[in-house]
């Protein structure tokens, strides 16, 4: 089997175009990827037993059982600081990809909870909305994270950016000066400020 091949699959399951990874995936024994595949073409079930065999083994694998569960309303355990880390804000821009608007919603459902697993979870979600061209939901978030985990020097990065975007200079520049306050010299927060200054 070449390596290209299972980037192409790789890539077609990433991207949402239509391929043949699926069958690539279960003809090669990827048991993750076919995992993957089926809960974004929401077939929950078959997901959940793909990933049940290899959750012992596989963080990701482990996660994407979790994941599985809370969409299909039947949470099993609960995920680590680190899956949330590594994984939740990659997934939940998969599900946009995916158009998955019911997966997004049930995630977002759960992110009080997950914020207290987790404390950057706000500041993911927000992120993601904000990507997607979702404004008022993301700066939603950002402010719920500002409020519940002020000192996160990104989180008033990404405040910062937002309010620049929007022509809000001021509070751009309150924002960006928290995130300095916070972690000095964090140059993109330094480099914000000075296009910022050139526009006042």
């Amino acid at each position: 089997m070449e390596e290209t091949a299972y980037l192409k699959a790789k890539e077609e399951l990433l991207t949402a175009v239509q391929g043949g990874c699926q069958q690539f995936f279960s003809d090669n024994g990827f048991i993750l990827e076919s995992a993957y595949y089926n809960l974004l073409h929401k077939n929950l079930d078959k997901a959940k037993a793909l990933f049940k065999k290899l959750q012992d083994a596989d963080i990701r694998a482990h996660w994407g059982y979790f994941l599985s569960a809370l969409i299909d309303e039947r949470i099993e355990g609960y995920p680590s600081y680190l899956e949330l880390r590594n994984f939740y804000e990659v997934d939940l821009q998969l599900f946009f990809t995916y158009y998955l608007g019911q997966y997004i919603e049930k995630l977002c459902n759960y992110t009080d909870w997950l914020f207290s697993i987790n404390p950057e979870i706000y500041k993911y979600t927000g992120r993601v909305f904000l990507k997607n061209n979702y404004p008022d939901l993301g700066i939603h978030f950002l402010k719920l994270a500002k409020e519940n985990y002020f000192n996160d020097p990104e989180l008033h990065y990404l405040l910062g950016e937002y309010n620049m975007n929007t022509g809000n200079y001021e509070e751009a520049l309150a924002d960006l000066d928290n995130c300095l306050g916070i972690l000095p010299g964090y140059f993109p927060a330094e480099r914000a400020r000075e296009q910022i200054k050139t526009m006042l």
